[in-house]
């Protein structure tokens, strides 16, 4: 029996075959059950921030583990308190701001879900979101996830979203005095690292406010300073009613948040929702570390700058299989032309490089924040070598008579 056999009849099959076994981390790199190491640039889909098994996030579980790990929401503990202050001065909400802790992403996006129904009330019964996005795999996330073959096996969805283009043109058309909230995502990172185009958010937030709806943005892929900036809706100079986190403020650690503004703050009341394991000393101590770090080590700026740099490498790179780049910082899609993502991504496992296709034309790229020169030009000698063994299938398996020997085969 191998590791993939108990994968196979012990797991649930709501996920495809595991790549992989791997046993160790440190910094962007993993080694596997036999003793291979792997480049990592997915980092948990943009989750270990600092990579694997840093110092500062070891320390932090180690410590709080050593005196408190969890009490329930019926009392605060200090790295509760401390970590919703970093948050709201991270994120500028000023004092008007409060946090909502949970436990991932998804948890985040059915607390803002909430929050957008206590603002509307039965006067407000429409929510907007964007085609394409992404909000969570929950019942109440994927009403909100602007993907039908996601949602069809488990229709009916919670009722009153509608879904639009992601332009301004369609929100003025869409959008009246009955909705209550607007739900975007400044990257679209599963529909294949697509931004919004510029100025959208800064006109969302004028409409928005024009119909008394609220805008909440989902940062749980954008945010901890992914982006060049600690959350993308910074780079307009916006101020959303709500944001949603999660993912790269734990660094590995499990914990979402729901960052609210101005008067979105007092929509919450006793009774109206909760979660046992949310916000919980062991969490939020981690978590509160691995912002600390990412701030003393000025890795949001290293995002920026190491994203500009990882997008000319991969610029520079001879192969007819890339199209171009696109995203932000180190959130990154790499554009294809033709559709072998996936195999792209086996043949960069084969090369001891890891990293993930959201289709079948978009490689994604969201590697640590703390990576450098060493990385990068590790990243572009393996993937380089991915891309001449997909191309080499390829010419293998070009219909005879092709005129390009570049086209796939049906």
């Amino acid at each position: 029996m191998t590791w993939q056999d108990d994968a196979g009849r012990d797991l649930v099959k709501s996920f495809g075959p595991r790549m992989a076994m791997f046993v160790r981390g440190e910094g962007s790199y993993l080694w596997d059950a036999d003793g291979k190491r792997y480049l990592d640039f997915l980092a948990g889909i943009a989750v270990d921030s600092l990579g694997h098994a840093h110092p500062v996030f070891v320390d932090a579980v180690a410590t709080q583990a050593a005196t408190l790990s969890h009490v329930s929401n019926y009392f605060a503990t200090p790295p509760q308190l401390a970590l919703a202050a970093t948050l709201k001065r991270l994120a500028g909400t000023g004092d008007a701001g409060r946090v909502y802790f949970g436990n991932s992403g998804a948890e985040a996006n059915e607390a803002a879900f909430k929050l957008a129904r206590l603002h509307g009330g039965s006067a407000r019964p429409r929510i907007l979101a964007l085609k394409d996005a992404f909000h969570g795999r929950t019942m109440g996330t994927l009403a909100l996830t602007g993907k039908p073959y996601m949602q069809e096996p488990f229709l009916p969805m919670t009722p009153g979203v509608e879904f639009i283009d992601s332009t301004v043109e369609a929100l003025e058309e869409a959008i009246d005095d009955r909705v209550a909230a607007l739900f975007v995502e400044p990257v679209k990172g599963e529909a294949g690292v697509l931004p919004l185009p510029a100025g959208y958010l800064t006109a969302a937030r004028e409409i928005t406010q024009r119909h008394g709806a609220l805008l909440i943005v989902d940062e749980i892929q954008t945010g901890a300073g992914r982006t060049g900036a600690w959350f993308a809706f910074q780079h307009e100079g916006i101020t959303p009613d709500a944001i949603t986190v999660a993912k790269g403020i734990g660094g590995g650690f499990p914990i979402g948040a729901l960052i609210t503004f101005g008067e979105a703050s007092e929509l919450f009341y006793p009774g109206t929702h909760g979660s046992t394991f949310g916000g919980n000393p062991l969490g939020t101590a981690v978590a509160g570390a691995v912002l600390a770090e990412i701030e003393r080590a000025d890795l949001v700026r290293n995002a920026a700058e190491r994203g500009a740099q990882l997008r000319a490498a991969i610029e520079r790179i001879d192969s007819e299989l890339i199209e171009g780049c696109r995203g932000a910082g180190l959130l990154m899609g790499v554009g294809l032309r033709h559709p072998v993502a996936k195999a792209l991504v086996a043949a960069a496992g084969e090369h001891g490089l890891v990293i993930n296709a959201t289709n079948d034309d978009t490689i994604r790229l969201v590697p640590a924040l703390t990576i450098g020169d060493v990385e990068i030009d590790e990243f572009v000698e393996l993937f380089t070598a991915a891309l001449r063994t997909v191309e080499d299938a390829l010419v293998l398996d070009a219909p005879s008579g092709s005129s390009t020997g570049r086209e796939v085969s049906a």
